[in-house]
């Protein structure tokens, strides 16, 4: 092998990968049927798809945690079979998770060389490792400290960690699955520098982002997969946001929802310097203060982990607050009980829709009514009224256009999607007052985002107070009418919508006054 083809780190570069026909079907469902897919040195391919298209069973396939059917991978134009990660690691092929796969209490250089044999033997080496560490960052420019622990480490730099494992391990291809959705625009902007840097250098790189801005600013070619099967692959320079969004949904996708003009009218939900703790045991709202008024949302903006998930638990009653008051129509509901709050006409969207919004095992049907399960119609005397029950769950899933094999399916079975829907469904048809919406599109596709945003927007028109808590800033812009931006348990600054821009919301996300 010269010189040439090998990359700044050492490894030889894949000069291309190709999958070839592959078909992967699981108990009732063709995941992947008759797709082709490559990747070359030197470029960015973006794999693009609504939910359940078939993207990830075909990179997990790539990265052999599953075995194709039918197909055949070639790598440098002679057939490889992968059987396992390892397999793929051998061969040069990387994997950067959505959800980073670290030990909070490790350092770097621990993280690194975890599961990896010594060079001594039954002694560590990770003077070793964090020399090999500190060469790797400095020729892909990641800045990264060996000794330091992964929990002081801000989300990004827990990336940057991420993609030095996957590079001290010898990746010259590397997937990058939703590698942006926990970023700020300027972490954005330094792994685009990052990737940018190894793409010249040789390295292969395949994109999967829902954010198509993104994938049309760093990618050289996009492929499309729907339901299970390849739609067509373009060169970027060459294709709009536009045609990707209508491309993966096959249909005319609106992107800037319509707002509308709504009458701002009372204040509905009123924080005074809330306190409270956190998980961590360190302290996770310092002070907040903040309202909601008829007929406007407030985007709450900020990277993971800086209050969020205390916010909303301490407005809908599941964390204590130890300090302040909070406030729902005029009232004060400080501490009081979740069923208390929410019979107030609040309704609350969780971020974990699995634990928080749904109970699994219980039907599409027995999920919508959860909230009001003990009223009429649905009880009466204490009896449930199943037909009551039936027709409620009837109309919800028409009116929400719930993909469901029936109302007595388990809400486990159901896509990322329609599960969202269910529980948009239970909340919304409450008419409620006020709206707690926490990460409300995390993970779904264009398609169900749209409708999922749209759904927001008629309530607002209703002339209900949302909240709307998201780290997905183009969604932030997109439907708020002000924008707080939280860091570290405290707000940075409340921006009217008019005079707001990313770049500001980025800096106030990182917890620097512009």
């Amino acid at each position: 092998m010269t010189e040439s083809n090998k990359l700044p780190s050492g490894r030889s570069r894949i000069d291309s990968l190709e999958m070839r026909g592959i078909t992967k079907r699981f108990p009732g469902v063709l995941a992947n049927y008759k797709v082709d897919f490559d990747v070359k040195s030197g470029e960015v391919h973006a794999l693009l798809g609504v939910n359940g298209a078939g993207k990830s069973t075909l990179m997990k396939i790539l990265y052999g945690l599953y075995h194709p059917d039918e197909g055949e991978i070639l790598l440098n134009g002679k057939p490889v079979t992968i059987s396992s990660p390892k397999d793929s690691i051998h061969l040069g092929i990387g994997m950067i998770h959505q959800h980073f796969m670290l030990v909070q209490t490790l350092t770097v250089a621990e993280n690194v060389a975890l599961g990896l044999p010594s060079s001594r033997g039954a002694l560590t080496d990770l003077d070793r490792v964090s020399k090999r560490i500190l060469e790797l960052a400095d020729i892909y420019n990641l800045k990264i400290d060996p000794s330091a622990y992964i929990w002081q480490l801000s989300v990004g730099q827990q990336q940057r960690v991420e993609i030095i494992k996957a590079l001290y391990r010898g990746a010259a291809l590397l997937i990058l699955d939703e590698p942006t959705a926990v970023l700020t625009p300027q972490e954005v902007d330094e792994l685009f520098v990052i990737m940018r840097q190894m793409v010249k250098d040789g390295h292969a790189l395949i994109f999967i982002s829902h954010k198509l801005h993104e994938v049309v600013e760093i990618s050289h070619r996009v492929t499309v997969l729907r339901d299970g099967r390849k739609i067509g692959t373009r060169l970027t320079s060459e294709t709009t946001k536009q045609d990707l969004a209508n491309w993966m949904v096959g249909r005319e996708v609106g992107f800037v929802p319509d707002r509308g003009k709504v009458e701002i009218g009372e204040i509905r939900l009123k924080l005074e310097r809330v306190v409270c703790g956190s998980d961590r045991g360190t302290p996770g709202l310092r002070g907040v203060s903040l309202d909601v008024h008829s007929g406007e949302i407030l985007g709450v903006a900020g990277v993971s982990g800086n209050g969020q998930r205390e916010l909303a638990e301490t407005i809908t009653g599941l964390r204590k607050v130890t300090g302040g008051k909070v406030f729902l129509e005029g009232k004060e509901i400080t501490n009081l009980a979740p069923g208390e709050i929410t019979d107030r006409m609040l309704s609350y969207i969780p971020e974990e829709r699995m634990r928080d919004g749904m109970i699994k095992d219980f039907t599409v049907a027995e999920n919508m009514i959860l909230r009001e399960h003990h009223k009429l119609p649905y009880s009466r005397y204490g009896f449930l009224n199943l037909r009551g029950i039936s027709k409620h769950a009837d109309d919800l899933i028409k009116q929400f256009r719930v993909k469901t094999p029936s109302q007595e399916t388990h809400a486990k079975n159901l896509s990322g999607g329609n599960i969202q829907k269910v529980v948009l469904a239970r909340e919304i048809s409450r008419n409620p007052h006020v709206i707690i919406a926490a990460q409300p599109t995390r993970g779904l596709d264009i398609g169900a985002t749209e409708y999922v945003r749209e759904q927001l927007l008629v309530e607002r028109r209703k002339g209900a107070a949302i909240m709307l808590i998201s780290e997905d800033l183009d969604e932030i812009l997109a439907l708020s009418d002000r924008i707080a931006v939280i860091y570290e348990g405290q707000i940075m600054d409340i921006v009217p919508r008019a005079t707001a821009t990313p770049e500001k919301l980025g800096l106030l996300m990182a917890g620097v006054h512009p």
